[in-house]
């Protein structure tokens, strides 16, 4: 049966007006004028009357740690996983999961396992392979094997830069392990990124840099992330996007007395620089552990990543004065087109049903995952499996 969403005023993410969409089998099957749209009949399962309210493509979350991360203090702190509502109650529509620190107690397999789960339970879910360390830890032994392989894997990541607690890679072995994921990617027309965390260190993005310089390989490979984690390290990262290279903002907290952007006030700035608009996205790290260490080392206080603050960070934007279709982009289509999810990220005829209802505030009052309804009205009708 179908389902005929009516006066949805659709940001695709570019902005539609009030449009009325026919959904079915997990697609956008028609949108138009209400006055064009097909007449309900028995094959109709429901209409609905939005009344005006925002309808908005699905969030595309490409840094989230399905199978939890942390563990950077003890096996006690490592994160438990996040369930389906986690995700959905945030727009979250699709994910990208990885590896975090933790390659030892937790491997590619429980990473795909996670990922299979989630798509069982309506999610659009993949993965990256390999994780924060060298080698990096793969299903079938090697990165450019898993990617060719594994549906699910279309990528490689978070490998960890500039940060203490990475493998301390080699400009040859950056080289290496990023001709893998480009060629795993030519192989298979998936992403072939290479996603890369960036620690706090002084070295930045150094490493990067030098791959574009001393190598051919094309600079959408390398996607860095919390690169605005300090604001010197966000500085280089804009520089980097004149070069062809897609940067990452994390949406977590940022006090007021930290050398860190907060994502509302990265995008701004990258707004205000005039750089490209499709050259930035934002994602979560849902499920991934937020230290602060000392200068020993030592993790003296954790938080843990959530996808709240992607919605919180878009209704930011918009209230200090952006345009609603541009501060979508790096959510929606941007991560889309860099993922290489070509029915993900708009709101389009034929495009997969990821959909979200927006209040007067931004808040997600409804959530529709690949044309079957999460959320409606703001309540939870979709549950995971172990969600009481």
């Amino acid at each position: 049966m179908m389902i005929i969403l009516r006066n949805a005023n659709v940001y695709a993410p570019e902005p539609l007006g009030l449009q009325t969409l026919v959904v079915g089998g997990g697609k956008v099957l028609w949108m138009g004028l209400d006055s064009a749209a097909p007449t309900a009949g028995d094959w109709v399962g429901e209409e609905v009357d939005l009344g005006g309210a925002t309808l908005v493509p699905g969030l595309v979350d490409g840094h989230s740690h399905p199978t939890g991360g942390g563990g950077e203090a003890g096996p006690e702190t490592r994160v438990p996983a996040p369930m389906l509502s986690t995700y959905t109650r945030a727009g979250v529509t699709t994910i990208v999961g990885m590896l975090g620190t933790d390659g030892e107690t937790r491997d590619m397999a429980a990473v795909c396992a996670a990922v299979r789960g989630l798509r069982a339970e309506g999610l659009s879910a993949y993965c990256l392979t390999g994780g924060y360390h060298i080698p990096g830890r793969t299903i079938t032994g090697s990165l450019r094997g898993d990617i060719t392989h594994i549906d699910e894997i279309i990528g490689v990541g978070e490998l960890a830069l500039s940060d203490f607690r990475s493998s301390q890679p080699t400009l040859d072995e950056l080289l290496r392990i990023a001709s893998e994921a480009q060629i795993g990617g030519m192989l298979t027309g998936k992403a072939g990124i290479v996603h890369l965390h960036m620690g706090d260190g002084p070295r930045g993005l150094e490493l990067v840099r030098a791959a574009l310089d001393q190598s051919e390989l094309p600079a959408r490979v390398f996607h860095p992330t919390h690169v605005n984690r300090q604001r010197a390290l966000f500085d280089e990262a804009m520089a980097l996007t004149a070069r062809g290279c897609t940067i990452d903002v994390t949406a977590f907290p940022v006090d007021d007395d930290e050398d860190a952007w907060s994502a509302e006030a990265a995008l701004s700035k990258y707004f205000a620089a005039g750089l490209p608009k499709g050259q930035i996205t934002v994602s979560s790290d849902c499920g991934g552990c937020l230290p602060v260490f000392d200068g020993n080392g030592v993790m003296t206080h954790m938080d843990i990543g959530g996808p709240n603050e992607l919605l919180m960070t878009i209704a930011k934007l918009v209230a200090a004065g952006h345009e609603l279709c541009d501060v979508l982009m790096p959510f929606t289509s941007n991560p889309a087109r860099l993922l290489r999810l070509a029915n993900k990220g708009r709101v389009a005829v034929a495009a997969d049903a990821d959909l979200v209802v927006l209040d007067d505030q931004l808040r997600a009052t409804g959530v529709m995952a690949g044309g079957a309804w999460h959320v409606r009205d703001g309540a939870l009708v979709q549950r995971g499996t172990f969600e009481a």
